[in-house]
């Protein structure tokens, strides 16, 4: 099957799901729900290579967790499809949405026994209700409730895509260049994945592992002048400050890499560039709530962070309660589940010096519970 391609989309803003995470972050068992459809797909047959559509926010953050080509999508499944047609190579491609979570083999057995027969191969169910149009009913024998995935001649494709007009999957616009579509028999199993309501129908999907992720996070900057000494966001009175691009504060930082850990997205500096002038001078308490949302809608839920400050100068035990009470607010956790400890290192090191402050941070999440919704 070396001249198949396959390509699936999952850079769609979820915005019908209605719920904080997006639909292709759920986890299913341990792995998140689009990784799950891709490996569902390469059970049932092999290709010479896989395309992944993504979100561009989240591209790198697909690349953690798949080997698999991931390109950034585009502002419509029509753009999407485009920008992954330009990295395909075969002759043909199967295209699928990851919505379309329940793929069944023996609908990608019967569009791969088609391929080669038309420039484009669609599954259909058929209509079992009364289907009416235009207020008026219409023989549903002559209706197809079409479904993906789509095989489709690649060339034919990348011409069709070209026509000015928005089309709603491959075959339609195949159709509308006045090329050959066969339909083959789909699944009501194949039902897609759009609002919240459908997780009740799709019996593939198992719960989320009763999993707990550890990450921890480290980071340490300079004493500096001229500017206020920022610890959880919270000012703290001092002579000096911290030099930083951003406003560094040195427990956030810990905290945003431990989350970022724990999730096995990386480092604080991977999502937040110092390259990147948007976050030159930037509260960190912005960095903060830009990455626990990102992580609820990637499906994680946080548990609970343990925070130690380590400063010989100032002394911070005052200051505690205020640090904690900011950031439970910003991750909307309780109090109790956030933890923050302030130790000297004994006049020993670069701390001890009083010529900067450390900070390290252990975060616990879990995966978000689409069962109970």
């Amino acid at each position: 099957m070396s001249e198949i391609t396959l390509v699936l989309l999952g850079a769609g803003a979820s915005s019908r799901f209605t719920l904080p995470v997006k639909k292709q972050w759920l986890w299913i068992g341990d792995e998140p729900l689009w990784l799950y459809v891709l490996h569902r797909f390469t059970s049932f047959a092999q290709f010479n290579n896989i395309i992944l559509t993504a979100h561009p926010q989240e591209k790198p953050l697909f690349e953690k967790y798949s080997n698999a080509l991931v390109i950034p999508g585009g502002n419509t499944r029509q753009e999407s499809i485009r920008n992954a047609l330009e990295h395909v190579r075969s002759e043909y491609v199967l295209i699928s949405d990851i919505a379309r979570v329940c793929v069944q083999k023996e609908v990608i057995e019967r569009i791969l026994e088609q391929k080669g027969k038309a420039d484009c191969i669609a599954p259909y169910v058929p209509a079992v209700d009364t289907v009416m149009y235009k207020n008026e009913t219409i023989d549903r024998s002559e209706v197809k409730l079409i479904q993906t995935p789509q095989l489709s001649r690649t060339k034919i494709l990348q011409e069709a895509l070209l026509q000015e007009r928005e089309f709603t999957d491959e075959s339609s616009a195949i159709k509308a260049l006045g090329k050959d579509v066969v339909y083959v028999l789909g699944s009501e199993k194949q039902r897609k994945l759009t609002y919240k309501e459908d997780l009740h129908y799709l019996d593939c999907l198992q719960p989320p592992a009763n999993t707990q992720r550890v990450g921890m996070g480290f980071d340490v900057h300079a004493f500096c002048e001229g500017r206020p000494l920022m610890l959880c966001g919270v000012e703290v009175p001092h002579h000096l400050g911290l030099a930083g691009h951003s406003d560094a504060d040195v427990a956030i930082h810990a905290i945003i890499d431990a989350l970022m850990g724990a999730a096995g997205f990386g480092d604080i500096g991977e999502l937040f560039p110092d390259s990147n002038m948007e976050y030159k001078d930037i509260d960190s308490k912005v960095l903060l709530q830009k990455t626990a949302t990102l992580l609820r809608q990637c499906g994680f839920t946080i548990v609970q962070i343990d925070l130690t400050i380590m400063a010989q100068a100032p002394k911070l035990l005052d200051f505690k309660p205020a640090m904690q009470q900011t950031i439970a607010s910003l991750l909307e956790l309780p109090p109790h589940n956030l933890n923050i400890k302030a130790t000297t290192t004994e006049k020993l090191g670069f701390v001890g010096r009083k010529e900067g402050i450390a900070a390290q941070a252990i975060a616990t999440l879990k995966y978000f519970d689409w069962r109970k919704i």
